[in-house]
């Protein structure tokens, strides 16, 4: 494994301020008293050499010192800026009480906060008045070899809606997983913002806001600009992994069927939390001892994560034996005007599919609205299995839950938008209406809920279960594409590790301290998909070994002066 990989020597030009000024190669006190005297180092630190043990212990007890989330997670960025590699190494033995302040929920803070957080540059900022430059600046980037990029445009972050330039927060926070968890080393990411301008009035009108200052481009105009950015990428990078993250719908979808054979690429917010609910499905029913195509499934939320999610179970009930007709039968999704049927005036046409007739559905309907409510959906429908992706705080109400517990012995209920603010439930509360029988899994940081007396897990739905292994099989092999296929194995992968099919009282997930080990699974299994199936650009007779060979551990270099 990487953690027993031989010292790396890394050999450079660079002048002693040059080097400390580095975040890959500066060290702080960890330089060893012969790199001191070679780099010419002498003088510029305290004397103490510093084992990255001893400065992984420093750099926690600063970060509990922190009173506030917010200034946590600046800590953790002024860190990762001034020495990547510590950076890193605290985060991964502290993973399970660093993840929420390095992503969600404090990076949505930070996202609305960008403009007066910003501090240093980190990443790639592509705004639309100089779209006639986008090629220039590409190959402008500083860095020969790319593995994977996380671009978003800040239109829809998280269920914050748009947040402009400070939609960077999305891409920075994501590599930084990729690397915590799938392995990838972080000189090999990117992360980049493609600035075409807000629609936020709160930003129009902020003086300080550092983006471009102007409504958000749409249309003709945006799908041009994407077009360019998309050929400049493939031609500097032709084999990285782009990730598409926090694109408003329906530019989501649209994206991601326009470029998905065309580079390699994916959509987290739709395939990564399609794949990440389908393994807790999966979990939840194994521990039922039921199967996925016997379930009624209701999802609150119409948008690209909710009909991505009802896109992967659909094909896992197909690829299981139903046929399409049959497993669309098993789906409804209630949207801001409540259920989608044939003759709603509003129904998208990426929404279409899962349409009901009249012929169903006639008796539901409020006569003066012409909706159906998600109320009404569940006491018609008697659900199994309910899903919320709407950002609608508490619309899964007491009489919701308890309507659907009636009918069904243990519900699965999942209120999976986030930040919590924007949760459809709070997971004591499911707990407390169902007596301790519903099977939750939240958007929202894990948590433990007594109930009688008894402790009852309860994970975060995070995709950070699934993208960092998905990236690192993709990475490994040099797939050309990632098809949906790839998220199907990993949601089975993911599945398999679930500390309930031990223990009724068990969470959904494991825990995050085991991601590693979870991500180097699923990189394996996503690996073998891209070998049988042509798809890979790299040969291989040992998988494991080669995923295996990707993986990067935080731990120092040695540096030296490159002699000639």
């Amino acid at each position: 494994m990487s953690e027993e990989n031989e010292n790396q020597i890394v050999e450079v030009t660079l002048k002693a301020q040059e080097i400390l000024r580095t975040p890959l190669l500066n060290k702080g006190t960890g330089f060893t008293d012969e790199e001191r005297s070679e780099l010419d180092l002498h003088g510029l630190l305290p004397s103490h050499v510093s084992t990255i043990e001893e400065q992984t212990e420093r750099r926690y007890a600063n970060f509990k010192s922190k009173p506030t989330d917010i200034e946590k997670y600046v800590y953790l960025t002024a860190l990762q800026d001034r020495n990547e590699v510590l950076f890193y190494r605290v985060a991964l033995e502290h993973c399970e009480e660093m993840l929420p302040f390095i992503y969600t929920p404090t990076v949505g803070d930070a996202s609305l906060d960008y403009s007066n957080l910003y501090s240093q540059n980190r990443g790639i900022y592509i705004s639309y008045p100089l779209k006639d430059k986008m090629e220039e600046m590409i190959q402008n980037i500083p860095r020969s070899d790319v593995d994977v990029i996380v671009v978003t445009d800040g239109s829809r972050i998280l269920g914050l809606g748009d947040v402009g330039i400070g939609g960077m927060t999305i891409p920075v926070g994501k590599l930084s997983l990729y690397t915590l968890f799938g392995g990838i080393h972080p000189g090999r990411t990117l992360p980049i913002l493609l600035d075409l301008g807000t629609n936020s009035q709160e930003l129009l009108d902020n003086p300080l806001y550092l983006g471009w200052q102007q409504p958000r481009i749409e249309g003709q105009e945006y799908d041009e600009f994407l077009d360019a950015f998309v050929k400049a990428i493939k031609k500097r990078f032709p084999n990285v992994l782009l990730q598409w993250e926090d694109f408003s719908k329906p530019n989501a979808q649209n994206l991601l069927e326009r470029y998905q054979n065309k580079i390699c690429s994916f959509n987290d917010d739709i395939q990564g939390t399609a794949s990440v609910a389908l393994a807790a499905i999966l979990a939840a029913l194994n521990a039922k001892n039921e199967t996925l195509q016997d379930q009624r499934i209701v999802i609150a939320g119409g948008g690209g994560a909710g009909l991505g999610i009802a896109k992967i179970l659909l094909e896992y009930m197909v690829f299981h034996g139903l046929s399409k007709e049959e497993a669309l039968k098993r789906f409804y999704i209630v949207d801001r005007f409540g259920l989608i049927y044939d003759d709603l005036h509003s129904v998208d046409p990426l929404q279409k599919a899962y349409s009901k007739s009249m012929g169903e559905v006639a008796n539901w309907i409020d006569d003066k609205s012409k909706e159906i409510p998600l109320e009404k959906v569940i006491e018609e429908t008697k659900p199994s299995i309910l899903i919320g992706v709407s950002a609608q705080k508490g619309i899964f109400t007491q009489s919701i839950v308890q309507t659907m517990a009636r009918s069904c012995e243990k519900p699965i209920i999942f209120p999976l938008s986030n930040p919590t603010s924007k949760s459809e439930a709070s997971p004591k509360d499911l707990i407390d209406w169902t007596d301790g029988k519903a099977l939750v899994a939240t958007g929202s940081p894990p948590s433990i809920i007594e109930h009688k007396n008894k402790l009852i897990h309860i994970a975060q739905c995070n995709n950070v279960y699934i993208f960092p292994g998905v990236g690192l099989g993709a990475i490994a092999t040099k797939a050309k594409s990632i098809p949906d296929e790839m998220f199907l194995k990993a949601a089975e992968v993911l599945a398999s590790f679930a500390p309930i099919l031990q223990d009724s009282r068990g969470s959904l997930f494991p825990r995050i301290n085991t991601l590693r080990e979870v991500s180097r699974k699923i990189g394996i299994e996503v690996a073998k998909y891209a070998i049988e199936n042509g798809l890979n650009q790299v040969e291989t007779d040992n998988i494991e070994e080669l995923i295996d060979q990707t993986i990067w551990y935080p731990k120092y270099s040695q540096i030296k002066k490159l002699t000639s």
